[in-house]
């Protein structure tokens, strides 16, 4: 087939293609590269092969050396470091990791980008839809594309805000060694690296057949590690930062109220000793216990910080296999198989009670008779304020609170309440989460020319995931309410043998291991994700369409494409209990979610030459295409359609336009999950203690109207560690429809011939993506504002309060998914491109710059616009209006020095958060990182390379733990948007033969 006419179209359809696209980094050019894009069969956003085929739509590159340059395994740290991106979930995400590598282009979320390999989708790690890069065999890469705005007609749903291909090799001879470690100046958080690449040509060249197998290991690195992560800071009060200014440790709390990692200020209500609080008796019935065991006023809060990783381990193992070979002169069979095995271990500080709530018998022995006395006085103080209710045990009213069980009408020590009891359980260890994952995909087809300059692909590939997840270090909230339930301290009142009373009525030690051996509760889940896809696809001229103004015909690609997506999880009894597992601390519940779909796509994409060889209009193209696509789910009928022109008035200056529409249909989590319960970032409860003196006769009324007493409207306690009850899922009365997206861009691309530069190359680059009806969920602050500022009635119902709270079990805000307002990006982006020789080599110079124009979205009508452009908070990931990557790379024989500038622009606090952070905190300043690579070529077949990254070791922002939302602002600052771990120095070498 190598002498065939698709052979020879698509290599010059890719030469030409790439050829009026800028490179946004440098690489080295030479002969070979270019004799390797020639062979290269892969074109990025279209089903063409016409020769001469130029993409309507912006698409950047990254080649195989500009990849090199960043020494890193993990692709996706390549990826979210360009401008157009914001972090994903990733090696910095901790609380609220899935244990995977996502990329999320122009901040519109992870599940809007389309992921593929050789142009074709890999298979999601999750229900939600969403894929691990970890599954891409970096070692293969030939290049990564980037395409900017909708890429549906062309790729089906998901290709919204565009879509990364990450190329491969097609024809790879020889052995490839490679070796790579990393760490960081403070000699921690290693990674280790090793992959081998094998191929040869098959037949006299009718073939190639390429294997290439990595390990990598990535080692943690703890908060505890830093300065900066050794304590909680508080980011409304900024307790503790001065500490941190000073070098010197948190504050300690009065003497009797420690224990480890126990702290005055800036840390959890989890902690220990145990925090007391009758539920709903409001702030006059609560308390914190001493070390001794005695009851007092609270003293101290847990410092969660040190338990936790700034970077998570992972161990990766992968190998792929991909190959061709021509049965005869006109047809080729290819073949693609990838596997590869990761596990990522999450770690937080150890688990607690919460805000779990128990049946407490005052008799209990093990708590003392100070505390005992404490806690009959607190009830008696609130039955004369009227919020302590009788009827706890013996079905009684919803919300009761006390059972008095000798009947005399007040609280003694026969009595039983209804508590709560913060305690931090150190003695079960830390909490984690151990994500053990295998995903493969195979694919097989077959391309063939049938005659008349048309071609034939053909493909069936099928892609799997299976994830088990072990959690463990939790509470066991059910145990410990039965062995909180005794009258000796010695066996249980409900007669299980097994039951070990536990006293958590004091600090550090009272649990002792038998104790924790009945608490603890460890659980299992299972997750498994299947991707079937079967396409053909039929391309080439229509001879008897040719305008005469052009001497080439139109270009059609026609074909159809038939997906089925699955998808399952399974958790074990454990995390199946309702409102919130058996496992304390595990933020809410899960059910078993197993749903899919399946899709019937048409699709026709077109080029047709409208002028070519005129006079102000070397070539003029009109690019078009249309999909339609059948769901057997609430989706339905499906149409998306793209049309876009490239005009190059001379040889050197081409112009571009593409308006797309494209769609995303819900995924199976958003179609398919139980209601359950969970947790969701808020700043402020307004009907809690912390608002009482903004409470009004028209807020108490509110606060009333949503399940509150009188009593207890300014009095409950307020939002705990930023975070509140939700109660999440889907709606079977009311599935999601599609998300549709209009999408344009237009730009243009220059290459000049200077006489002083070598291939400059400049593009400027206007993207507008504007989606419609986005899946997804308000946020819980939204609901709470809509409630107690807008005073939405509709709004008001979705608030479920338990005595008063949103912190207690089956308390929290509705959050079901459904079909919200919009989400928009919009922008510009420049890539340069350019070279000149200095006498002692080539110097390159090379830059991507992003600047966002608008960067926003709303939930509803009732709600405001949330605009994220230049701002951070607890509902937008820092988001810099500005962001540049620029290299610049000195070429001398076999020696390579580049130096990268990455910079982003600063931002502020969202401005209906500033009331709630301190002001020192409510802006990150632009910050300038420097990274310094360098590479030595030895006999032609070894290259040894040095790097660092942070080369100027340039500390992160400092805002505390409570600017953002958990998964991306922890460790007081923004470990994915930051570097955090200081000066990283990086060794490699590779071996080719």
């Amino acid at each position: 087939m190598k002498t065939s006419k698709l052979a020879s179209a698509l290599r010059i359809a890719t030469g030409v293609g790439l050829g009026f696209t800028v490179l946004p980094f440098a690489g080295h050019v030479a002969a070979q590269d270019e004799e390797v894009l020639l062979e290269e069969v892969i074109i990025t956003g279209s089903r063409i092969t016409q020769p001469g085929m130029v993409s309507s739509s912006p698409i950047n590159s990254l080649s195989e050396t500009d990849i090199g340059y960043f020494q890193q395994p993990e692709i996706e740290r390549i990826i979210k470091q360009l401008p157009g991106t914001i972090p994903g979930d990733g090696q910095n995400v901790n609380n609220g990791t899935a244990g995977a590598a996502t990329i999320d282009l122009r901040g519109l979320g992870a599940e809007r980008n389309l992921i593929l390999i050789n142009g074709r989708r890999t298979v999601p790690f999750n229900y939600d839809g969403e894929v691990d890069t970890a599954s891409i065999p970096t070692a293969l890469l030939e290049r990564v594309d980037v395409i900017t705005g909708g890429a549906s007609a062309v790729y089906g749903s998901d290709a919204i805000a565009g879509a990364v291909n990450f190329v491969l090799k097609r024809d790879f001879e020889g052995v490839e060694l490679r070796t790579s470690r990393s760490q960081t100046s403070e000699s921690d958080g290693e990674t280790n690296n090793i992959s081998l690449t094998v191929g040869s040509n098959l037949d006299g060249d009718r073939g190639n057949i390429a294997l290439s197998a990595s390990w990598m290991d990535r080692e943690q690195v703890l908060l505890g590690q830093r300065p900066l992560g050794l304590l909680g800071i508080d980011t409304a009060s900024g307790a503790n930062f001065a500490e941190f200014l000073a070098g010197q440790g948190p504050l300690q709390p009065e003497a009797g109220c420690g224990g480890p990692n126990v702290v005055a200020a800036g840390g959890s209500t989890t902690s220990m000793p145990t925090r007391f609080a009758i539920v709903g008796g409001g702030a006059a019935a609560s308390g914190q216990f001493r070390e001794d065991g005695t009851l007092g006023t609270e003293c101290s809060r847990f410092n969660f910080n040190p338990f936790n990783f700034y970077q998570t381990p992972m161990e990766r193992y992968s190998a792929t296999v991909t190959g061709h070979y021509d049965v005869t002169e006109e047809v080729e069979v290819y073949s693609t198989i990838n596997y590869t095995n990761t596990t990522v271990v999450q770690q937080v500080a150890p688990s607690g009670t919460f805000g779990a709530t128990f049946n407490l018998p005052l008799q209990n022995p093990l708590i003392g008779d100070q505390a005992r006395q404490f806690m009959i006085d607190a009830g008696n103080t609130a039955l004369g304020a009227g919020t302590l209710t009788n009827g706890l045990l013996s079905g009684g009213p919803a919300g009761a609170n006390w059972e008095d069980v000798n009947g005399n009408g007040v609280v003694d020590a026969q009595d039983y309440l209804n508590v709560q009891l913060r305690r931090r359980t150190l003695e079960l260890g830390p909490r984690t989460e151990r994500y053990d994952s295998d995903m493969w995909t195979a694919l097989a087809g077959v391309r063939a020319d049938i005659g008349a300059d048309w071609n034939v692909d053909a493909s069936f590939q099928y892609g799997e995931s299976n994830r088990t997840t072990v959690r463990d270090g939790y509470t066991n909230l059910t145990n410990i309410q039965n062995a909180l339930d005794t009258f000796d301290g010695v066996t249980c009142n409900n007669g299980d043998a097994t039951c070990v009373p536990i006293d958590l009525f004091g600090g550090f030690g009272t649990i002792t291991d038998a104790m924790a051996g009945y608490a603890r509760a460890i659980a299992l889940q299972q997750q498994k994700y299947e991707q079937t896809i079967l396409n053909i696809t039929f391309d080439g001229p229509v001879e008897a369409v040719r305008l005469p103004w052009a001497e080439s015909s139109l270009a059609l690609a026609v074909g159809y494409e038939n997906r089925r997506e699955k998808g399952l999880l399974e958790p074990d009894e454990c995390l199946k209990l309702a409102p919130a597992s058996c496992q304390g601390g595990a933020g809410g519940n899960l059910l078993p979610i197993s749903g899919g779909y399946k899709v019937s796509e048409f699709f026709l994409e077109g080029n047709m030459p409208l002028i070519e060889g005129a006079v102000g209009a070397e070539s003029l193209n009109l690019e078009f295409g249309i999909r339609s696509s059948d769901y057997d789910i609430s989706s339905g009928q499906e149409e998306t359609w793209k049309i876009g022109l490239n005009w190059r008035p001379v040889e050197s200056l081409m112009v571009r336009l593409m308006q797309q529409q494209a769609t995303r249909a819900p995924n199976i989590g958003e179609i398919a999950s139980p209601v359950v319960t969970g947790l969701d970032n808020a700043t402020l409860d307004p009907c809690s203690i912390a608002n009482a003196g903004n409470i009004d006769a028209r807020l108490r009324d509110l606060c009333i109207s949503t399940g509150m007493t009188a009593a207890q409207v300014g009095s409950i306690q307020d939002i705990v560690s930023g975070q509140i009850n939700t109660l999440e899922g889907s709606n079977p009365a009311a599935l999601p429809d599609s998300e549709t997206a209009d999408t344009f861009t237009a730009g243009f691309v220059w290459t000049p011939d200077f006489a002083f530069f070598n291939n400059f190359q400049i593009s400027v680059d206007y993207y507008d993506i504007d989606i419609e009806d986005i899946i997804g969920e308000p946020s819980a602050q939204e609901i709470l504002d809509a409630c107690y500022v807008a005073g939405v009635a509709s709004e008001c119902a979705k608030v479920i309060r338990v005595n008063g709270d949103l912190t207690l079990p089956a308390s929290g805000v509705q959050l079901f998914t459904t079909n919200l307002e919009f989400k928009k990006a919009e922008g510009i982006e420049i890539g340069i491109n350019t070279g000149f020789d200095i006498g002692l080599g080539e110097l390159q110079v090379s830059a991507n710059i992003n600047k966002y124009l608008t960067n926003e979205e709303l939930s509803s009508s009732i709600s405001a616009v949330r605009d994220c452009n230049g701002f951070f908070g607890t509902n937008c990931d820092p988001v810099s209006e500005l962001r540049w990557i620029q290299r610049t790379t000195w070429l001398w024989d076999a020696l390579a020095v580049s130096l990268q500038w990455r910079h982003i622009g600063e931002v502020d606090i969202e401005p209906n958060e500033a009331a709630s952070v301190a002001p020192f905190f409510q802006r990150i300043r632009a910050y300038d990182y420097f990274d310094l690579f360098a590479s030595y070529t030895i006999n032609d077949s070894i290259e040894i390379s040095l790097s660092a990254d942070n080369l100027f070791d340039v500390d992160p922002p400092v805002v505390g733990n409570e600017a953002g939302d958990t998964s991306s602002n922890s460790g007081n600052t923004f470990p994915s948007n930051y570097d955090t771990m200081g000066r990283i120095y990086k060794l490699g070498i590779k071996a080719s033969f």
